[in-house]
């Protein structure tokens, strides 16, 4: 994880080993028969171990001052080598948590962040409609001012944590025809009347996912994130700073395949000798490796970059989330072909990567909405 590169403090250093020591003794590497009743118990049980706590502030619970990045990337770096699910479940509390922290008001933040920091609430970010996931300007679900009240109508969709979340971070558009200038963000409690689940969603990894349908669901009007209007900046400003850590997710799974990759090959024995002595093998891990590392390089770049040269970072994480990603889906499927038949046996570590890793180069920005972003950030510049 190069902790010992000048990117990290003793402090970073510190979280990486307890996080690992506790990750061996309390993760399982399995896929669960209920799906939803894990989910809940990871979140509670990386709300009392304290890992949840970074992913607030200190002024509500957090274990540090600010929200950390390079703390962000280890913590899913090392979640995701041990479990991928553990991983999603630590996510998802920064991400639903992520628009509060950095938009809520005193009191918004004193009601919801010490409970997610704490693992009693399970959070969700709910941006993604079926005509309106990379255009997010394109969203259609309403929120209407009638008194002192905000009401909702809409779907949406692709939520993760739908269905066992207690509160939802919403995008509403409360401004017609005014394109992404008309987002507002809002926290809705799931026990909001005219907020239903209308269909869960089954994907290749699975996590809690789920349609969301609004029905004239009336929210009180100090549940608004932040100035209205100002609901898609807040969205990207919240992926920005998580997005890193999605590089550092995927950094982690291609690093469990690369190790499954390593052990197999040493130990299985054909034509006389073992398959880590065959140079098409040697020359695979090699390639493996290499990009690993690029991918972890540009990752803990990107973060430090936020954290201490507190630069504009949109270009750099997206970068890292483009490569990592990327490398890692091409780490994981080397590492499948190296475990030949059991790599792809259900239940094979590498077996269960293979399908994790898929959701990441979509999810908080396609690998190709990265390369827009990346090339608009490089053209721009040389215009300037």
């Amino acid at each position: 994880m190069h902790l010992d590169l000048p990117f990290f403090a003793d402090e970073h250093r510190r979280l990486a080993r307890d996080l690992a020591a506790w990750c061996r003794e309390h993760l399982a590497d399995d896929e669960p028969a209920d799906v939803d009743a894990r989910c809940r118990a990871l979140v509670a049980a990386l709300g009392a171990a304290g890992w949840l706590r970074y992913v607030v502030p200190a002024a509500y619970s957090g274990a540090l001052l600010a929200i950390d990045s390079r703390a962000l990337c280890i913590i899913r770096a090392t979640l995701a080598y041990h479990a991928g699910l553990a991983d999603f479940a630590f996510a998802m509390q920064g991400l639903g948590g992520g628009a509060v922290a950095l938009a809520g008001s005193a009191q918004q933040k004193a009601t919801v962040l010490p409970r997610i920091a704490a693992g009693e609430w399970i959070a969700a970010f709910a941006l993604s409609e079926p005509e309106a996931g990379s255009d997010v300007a394109a969203m259609t679900t309403t929120a209407t001012r009638a008194g002192d009240s905000f009401i909702l109508n809409g779907t949406k969709t692709w939520i993760s944590n739908g269905g066992i979340a207690d509160v939802y971070t919403v995008f509403a558009r409360t401004e017609p025809g005014t394109g992404a200038r008309g987002i507002s963000a809002f926290i809705v409690p799931a026990t909001a009347p005219g907020l239903v689940i209308a269909e869960r969603i089954a994907v290749v990894a699975p996590h809690p996912l789920a349609t969301l349908r609004f029905t004239d669901c009336r929210i009180p009007a100090d549940h608004l994130l932040g100035e209205p209007g100002t609901g898609f900046k807040l969205a990207m400003r919240t992926l920005d700073i998580l997005r890193a850590a999605v590089a550092a997710a995927a950094t982690g799974f291609a690093r469990r395949a690369l190790d499954e990759a390593i052990q197999y090959a040493k130990g299985r024995v054909l034509f006389g000798q073992t398959l880590a002595d065959l140079q098409l093998t040697q020359a695979k891990l090699a390639d493996m490796a290499t990009e690993l590392e690029a991918a972890e390089l540009l990752t803990w770049q990107a973060a430090w970059l936020r954290d201490v040269a507190q630069a504009n970072t949109t270009c750099a994480v997206a970068m890292a989330k483009l490569y990592a990603t990327e490398a890692a889906q091409r780490i994981i499927d080397a590492a499948v072909q190296i475990c030949g038949a059991r790599g792809i046996t259900h239940g094979a570590t590498t077996e269960r990567l293979y399908r994790e890793i898929r959701a990441l180069r979509i999810y908080e920005g396609a690998s190709e909405v990265q390369q827009l972003i990346i090339a608009r950030a490089l053209l721009k510049e040389a215009t300037a």
